[in-house]
């Protein structure tokens, strides 16, 4: 089993390699076609940079048609129950042991950032999330021998959620 990908996701990830195979992929073998001209390769840089952005590009297209291959296709129109935790959804948290409060967006792993706090569906605080109510107190399993509280106090549709790019790999 692939990514869970939200159709949102998935329109992203052809136009991405729509573009890198229509507009970028020409540009590119023509840099290396005028680099190679240039003569001997063996001390030729341009050649070789020219021939690195070529294989990034290449690389990139495999990747997202991979992703794309085995990926499961989640729905991320308006949730069934707007008072549920779901995909693409601001997420107003209280960490119960540190007194504290924060706010996660959360998303499919392709547009996850947590520096962010753009958080994935599939890490632990998204798992412990998904589907719970405002009010509601879940543990946060971190790992096998330590979980932690967290309570919901609020629940949003998110304004930035289908605004973020998928993450280069």
């Amino acid at each position: 089993m692939g990514q869970r990908l939200t159709k949102g996701d998935v329109a992203k990830i052809e136009a991405e390699i729509e573009y890198r195979k229509v507009e970028l992929r020409p540009k590119l073998a023509k840099a290396v076609a005028e680099a190679a001209a240039q003569g001997d390769r063996s001390e030729n840089f341009e050649y070789y940079a020219a021939k690195r952005d070529n294989n990034k590009n290449s690389s990139r297209i495999r990747y997202l048609e991979r992703v794309l291959r085995f990926a499961e296709v989640i729905d991320d129109e308006a949730p069934s129950a707007p008072d549920k935790v779901g995909v693409d959804m601001d997420v107003t948290v209280f960490f119960v042991e540190d007194q504290e409060e924060d706010t996660y967006t959360l998303v499919t792993p392709i547009r996850a950032n947590v520096l962010k706090n753009v958080i994935s569906i599939e890490s632990p605080i998204g798992k412990a999330l998904l589907g719970h109510k405002v009010g509601d107190t879940v543990r946060v399993q971190a790992n096998a021998g330590y979980s932690y509280p967290l309570q919901i106090r609020a629940i949003a549709p998110s304004k930035r959620a289908g605004g973020l790019d998928i993450s280069k790999f």
